[in-house]
């Protein structure tokens, strides 16, 4: 059996493309499992990936995986480097503008435009709405002058960004920072205000009727691939620490941050 590989979430760069490839091809020989490492261009929405079936390890954000029925069954999760996640499996969501813009502070963009990539995005959409709410107030129920989306992909939200279509937009921490190793990368024009509170960082599933054995012999594989001497400068590329183990609880987290807004009225980023 081939199953299917795919990064799509965290291929934010060509080099990043590159090494996801070669860190899912080091997997699949570590754990004799055959992995098809497939593209699925932004172009495409990124739910048809995870609908699919035979998939053996893909990136899915916490959002709609806790909302799946079956839930696809969790792998690893990515631990990046940087210290700003203090060597955990988490991830923030940072609200950024335009180098050159006036703001110096979040605050500053109320009144402007916000951008969000999908309903079904933690980065992108739960995230920086949960971090609004504590902005809101009974004279004062939305907080920008308009509400732009979907902007699908974080690279959506760069672009918007940047061609003034929107004013601040949220972008998945983990992303950004793989899109600043690139030098002359888009992501450079622009500047954080702003970060969310930690959440549990997209996971590595399978397919719900993934064999068990499989399961297991690539998740011994991702957190071999934690320590490996070899793998150092292909974790470097990656801002990895490593891998770790899912901790299925964590991710209720975000259900939860879903359930205030939506108890407070705050039905998207406004």
């Amino acid at each position: 059996m081939t199953l299917v590989a795919n990064a799509r979430m965290y291929a934010v760069t060509p080099d990043a493309a590159a090494a996801w490839r070669d860190l899912f091809g080091w997997v699949a020989r570590a754990s004799g499992v055959a992995l098809d490492v497939i593209d699925h261009p932004p172009s495409r929405p990124i739910a048809e990936l995870w609908a699919q079936g035979g998939l053996g390890s893909v990136f899915m954000c916490g959002r709609p995986w806790l909302r799946a029925d079956p839930r696809p069954i969790p792998i690893a999760c990515p631990v990046p480097s940087p210290d700003r996640y203090g060597g955990r499996p988490v991830y923030r969501t940072d609200f950024v503008v335009r180098a050159g813009s006036p703001f110096t502070g979040l605050e500053e963009t109320f009144g402007h435009r916000i951008g969000y990539t999908l309903e079904e995005s933690h980065s992108g959409f739960n995230a920086p709405r949960h971090h609004l709410l504590a902005f809101r107030g009974a004279g004062r129920r939305t907080l920008y002058a308009e509400s732009v989306g979907p902007l699908h992909t974080p690279r959506g939200v760069v672009a918007a960004v940047l061609d003034g279509r929107i004013d601040v937009g949220p972008l998945d921490s983990y992303a950004f920072d793989l899109m600043r190793t690139r030098p002359g990368d888009a992501a450079h024009g622009l500047r954080r205000v702003a970060t969310t509170e930690a959440a549990p960082i997209p996971l590595l599933v399978s397919s719900p009727d993934c064999p068990m054995e499989a399961v297991a012999a690539m998740r011994r594989g991702f957190l071999a691939a934690s320590t490996d001497p070899d793998l150092a400068p292909l974790r470097a590329r990656l801002l990895l620490k490593g891998f770790a183990p899912v901790e299925e609880a964590a991710y209720e987290r975000l259900a939860v941050w879903d359930d205030e807004a939506l108890s407070a009225g705050y039905d998207r980023p406004q």
